[in-house]
């Protein structure tokens, strides 16, 4: 397959992703006043309850089988891993570039956490489909294996994204809240531990939307920001000299809560659905008896990505607010497509020299392709929830997206060169 193939192939993926943003973005403006902030805020919570899980739990059911999770195993920790490096040089970025301290969390989860899902989806498939595809003669065969591929990477990616880039989100916004609260409400005590506090409130679950997603009425907003720092004030629940017993506990009950998250939740179920033959046989195929039901949750689930790319060009309408330094775009640019894919075929090239992986060569460029994706598009959803750098994360998605459809596409040329 040459070059320009390629390169039409793996543009496809962000192109797509381009011609939705600019039709939010016209949506959001007043001249059609189709998305506004409420809207597009409303929007967010239905994709957060009901399409991602509805996304996840569909794809992993239909997909995914007992046998394929025990033979893909190395899959969850490759990425893990994009994880855990990305997430490394997002630190480093941080404290190399000292950014808005609201924009510390929305770095690090952009350079930590990759479109694993309807990038893969479009593209595997439609490489397969390419004449002379290093991935085997039988066109329709590599499509079915790469889907199943992508599907798995997609689950694998949402826990982690909703569990790991979640808990940074949230950690960030809640930290930045308590900061503002306590400015404006003027404390006489100038030397409040705002970090010490700050992880009081993350313990105060109930009162998380209130702090997340304030009212837009500015004597609500007073009492609100009132009401958080006497919390943090008066709050007893954390103490420095806490056992280990109680740490252990919090830090059970932080992963009960990242778990019990809806779309955590929905590849939960997916993964016991797909894994399980009679439970499987009751939804999947044309004569299982309950097929509607993976029918209806499909056809949910469908609506994921075109409403979260759409909210993602709402937020356009606010380029102009935002206040980020083009030195930070570039460092996640660099991170994302520069250093991730040479730490991804590190990975690969130890992995396979010690016999973890199995001998697909179409398994083999998942792995390393999933280094190489931009950012994932649920991010987008998380800065919506939390009313924390909208209007950055549109500049860091339109950026990043822009140089993917050259970076993904030298890459993917890099890859197959070195598994052919």
């Amino acid at each position: 397959m040459g070059f320009w193939s390629l390169f039409e192939v793996a543009s496809m993926p962000m192109l797509q992703v381009l011609i939705i943003t600019i039709l939010g973005a016209l949506m959001a403006t007043n001249y059609l006043n189709l998305l506004p902030v409420d809207a597009r805020k409303s929007l967010n919570k239905i994709v957060f309850i009901v399409f991602t899980p509805a996304l996840m739990f569909a794809s992993l059911a239909e997909t995914v089988t007992l046998q394929d999770i025990i033979s893909w195993w190395f899959m969850p920790v490759n990425i893990g891993l994009t994880f855990v490096f990305g997430g490394i040089l997002g630190w480093i970025v941080v404290k190399l570039l000292k950014p808005e301290q609201y924009l510390e969390g929305l770095i690090i989860s952009t350079c930590s956490s990759g479109n694993l899902g309807n990038i893969l989806l479009i593209l595997v498939p439609a490489i397969c489909r390419e004449d002379g595809s290093p991935f085997g003669d039988d066109h329709d065969a590599c499509a079915a294996i790469g889907l199943s591929y992508s599907s798995f990477s997609m689950a694998l990616g949402a826990i982690y994204i909703w569990t790991y880039t979640y808990q940074v989100m949230r950690s960030s916004a809640l930290k930045c809240k308590a900061l503002k609260a306590t400015e404006e409400v003027k404390l006489p005590n100038k030397d409040f531990d705002a970090n010490e506090n700050t992880h009081l409130l993350e313990r105060e679950d109930q009162e998380h939307v209130a702090i997340v997603m304030p009212s837009t009425k500015s004597t609500e907003d007073e009492a609100e920001n009132r009401t958080i720092v006497h919390q943090v004030s008066t709050s007893k629940l954390e103490k420095p000299n806490a056992s280990f017993w109680d740490k252990l506990k919090e830090f059970l009950r932080q992963i009960l809560d990242a778990i019990l998250e809806p779309p955590t939740l929905g590849s939960i179920v997916g993964f016991i659905f797909g894994a399980t033959p009679w439970l499987r046989n009751l939804i999947i195929g044309d004569t299982a008896p309950l097929r509607v039901i993976q029918d209806s949750v499909k056809l949910l689930g469908d609506g994921t990505i075109p409403c979260i790319t759409l909210i993602l060009g709402g937020n356009l309408v606010g380029l102009r607010k935002a206040k980020i330094k083009p030195l930070i775009i570039v460092a996640v640019i660099c991170v994302r497509y520069m250093i991730l894919p040479l730490i991804g075929i590190g990975i690969f090239k130890a992995a396979s020299n010690l016999g973890f992986l199995p001998s697909d060569p179409l398994y083999h460029f998942i792995l390393m392709i999933q280094f190489t994706l931009p950012p994932a598009m649920s991010i987008g959803t998380m800065v919506q929830l939390f009313n924390v750098g909208q209007d950055e994360c549109s500049v860091l998605f339109l950026w990043t997206y822009l140089v993917a459809s050259i970076a993904v596409t030298v890459w993917s040329t890099a890859f197959m060169w070195i598994l052919s």
